[in-house]
């Protein structure tokens, strides 16, 4: 089970933080990644980590300006999104996958939360 949380209502310029909890199975040879749902838009890739080695990989879209990390101790992964844009605005949600790092495709991903809303001002 994932279940995430830190989602809200900022600024544009502001930053956030999304945490995702796992808990139920043995998430350690998994990446996790965080996708996002703009409405009227498909799913869109953020931003994986491996909870072994803790390596990242990022979307184009938000390279520089979110960090994707995890405590292993909480099974926890984290999204820390600063420099937030209007167009961060989406339901964000986490996922695991058995397949590895650098998997940007929501049906390569076996597990889902149910999500966050995130909605940046201008």
């Amino acid at each position: 089970q994932l279940v995430e949380s830190g989602g809200g209502l900022m600024q544009a310029g502001g930053s956030l933080r999304l945490s995702c909890a796992a808990s139920g199975r043995t998430f350690s040879n998994y990446a996790m990644g965080w996708f996002r749902q703009a409405p009227g838009k498909e799913r869109e890739f953020v931003a994986a980590i491996t909870w072994s080695r803790g390596n990242t990989y990022y979307a184009d879209s938000v390279k520089g300006r979110f960090t994707i990390s995890r405590d292993n101790a909480k099974n926890t992964v984290y999204l820390q999104m600063n420099s937030l844009k209007p167009e961060d605005t989406a339901v964000y949600c986490c996922a695991a996958t058995v397949r590895g790092l650098g998997r940007t495709r929501p049906y390569e991903y076996d597990v889902w939360g149910q999500g966050t809303q995130v909605t940046v001002s201008s």
